[in-house]
C-alpha cells in the first residue's frame, strides 16, 4: 500500500482591518495680525431735524414760502413747503445747530402778520399763520 501524506496547508492570520488614514490636521486658527483689518469706519455725522408745520388753508394756486436765518433759508428769498393736507404746509430743514427764525409768505411776496417765529435746532414746531 501507499502511504499516502497529507498536504499541508498554510494558514495566514488575518491582518487587521486597514485603519482608515488620520484626519488632515487643522490648521491652527489665523492670528488676527495675518487678517488684512478693515478700514475704521468713520462714526455716523449726527443730523438734526427741526420741522416747522403750519396750519392754514392759502386757498387754490396758492403756495407757502418760508424765509429765514437756519440752515438753506434767507431772508431775501424762500423756499417753497409742502403741501401735506388742504390746510397744512410742512418743512424739514437738517444740520440746524442753533434756533431757526423764520417767518412765511403766501406766494413768496406777502409777509405774514406779527412777529417771527423761532424753533431750537433738532424740534418741532407747528404756527398757525395770519396773512
Amino acid at each position: 500500500m501507499k502511504k499516502t501524506t497529507a498536504a499541508k496547508t498554510t494558514k495566514t492570520k488575518k491582518s487587521a482591518p486597514l485603519a482608515s488614514p488620520a484626519p488632515a490636521p487643522v490648521p491652527a486658527a489665523v492670528s488676527a495680525k495675518s487678517v488684512a483689518e478693515a478700514p475704521a469706519k468713520k462714526p455716523a455725522v449726527k443730523t438734526t431735524s427741526t420741522s416747522i408745520a403750519a396750519r392754514i388753508d392759502v386757498g387754490f394756486g396758492n403756495t407757502l414760502y418760508i424765509r429765514g436765518e437756519g440752515p438753506g433759508l434767507s431772508w431775501d428769498k424762500g423756499l417753497v413747503m409742502d403741501c401735506i393736507a388742504d390746510n397744512k404746509w410742512t418743512i424739514t430743514l437738517s444740520d440746524a445747530v442753533s434756533p431757526v427764525v423764520f417767518k412765511l409768505l403766501l406766494n413768496d411776496i406777502t409777509w405774514c402778520v406779527g412777529n417771527d417765529f423761532q424753533v431750537d435746532a433738532g424740534a418741532t414746531i407747528e404756527v398757525e399763520p395770519t396773512f
